[in-house]
């Protein structure tokens, strides 16, 4: 399996694109948020990753970046299922307040040769709390990361092979993830700025993370692998250097802090 980055900013980046991200395997392809625009066509098209191939969507919540890049998905495979040009069904996986957002979004934004389809070739899969699903060949536990700001949710993903990879959205681990998230094989979480600069960016205000307070976290949770996302872009360039030196004085595992377009083999 691979991990492609298909976006590494926050909401407000203008250098790289916002966070969202691949799961592949054979081709398959499981596709978590999709960025704020249609940004996201273009990127999946430089990185050879046909929508043919995504029948599985993950939405976290309903923030800007995340999902106004969904609306553009949908309307693309709508359209290619009107043409015979997609095979099988589109499932878009998310909580149920999330659900009637997009909808409402489609409603007012799409043709309604592509509304049409939902709930039947286009399906919403509505999510609860630790509610597991088998995605790709493993098993995928959704959880609520009980969001100070909009309900969010994140998962575990458990591979045929026992390796776990754990998506913490974009906030900070709380003590109601750690049951989901501890001795993760890789673990992705969010780290808003480094903490020398956290006068400047102020995480706290946007309930974000440091580098230095991912990484502590993730020592404590004894995470083997850990990718630092969902990043400030004013030092893209040497982000990678300065986010590494930092995290890896707090974090003793393997330490990725990856740019746009970056793929990590996870198995």
């Amino acid at each position: 399996m691979e991990l492609t980055m298909l976006g590494t900013g926050h909401a407000v980046v203008t250098k790289c694109y916002n966070t969202c991200f691949t799961i592949s395997e054979n081709g398959q392809y499981f596709l978590t948020d999709a960025g704020g625009g249609n940004g996201i066509l273009r990127i999946l098209e430089e990185e050879k990753i046909p929508l043919t191939g995504i029948h599985d969507i993950f939405v976290t919540h309903g923030h800007t970046d995340h999902i106004m890049g969904i609306i553009w998905i949908i309307r693309m495979i709508g359209q290619m299922i009107n043409e015979e040009k997609y095979e099988g069904n589109l499932l878009v996986y998310c909580h149920k307040e999330l659900s009637q957002d997009i909808r409402e979004i489609c409603s007012r934004t799409l043709w309604n040769t592509v509304t049409k389809l939902f709930d039947n070739r286009i399906r919403f899969i509505i999510l609860e709390d630790g509610e597991k699903k088998k995605i790709l060949s493993g098993e995928m536990t959704f959880f609520d990361i009980h969001s100070t700001k909009k309900k969010q949710f994140g998962f575990a993903f458990l591979m045929e092979n026992g390796i776990k990879l754990t998506c913490c959205g974009d906030e900070p681990i709380n003590e109601k993830m750690v049951c989901y998230v501890e001795n993760s094989d890789w673990m992705m979480h969010e780290a808003f700025c480094l903490y020398k600069e956290k006068s400047i960016f102020k995480p706290y205000e946007k309930n974000h993370s440091t580098v230095k307070e991912a990484c502590e976290r993730a020592e404590k949770l004894k995470i083997k692998n850990l990718i630092l996302y969902h990043t400030e872009d004013m030092h893209i360039q040497e982000r990678k250097e300065l986010y590494l030196a930092e995290g890896m004085q707090y974090f003793s595992g393997n330490l990725f802090v990856p740019d746009d377009r970056d793929r990590i083999k996870i198995l």
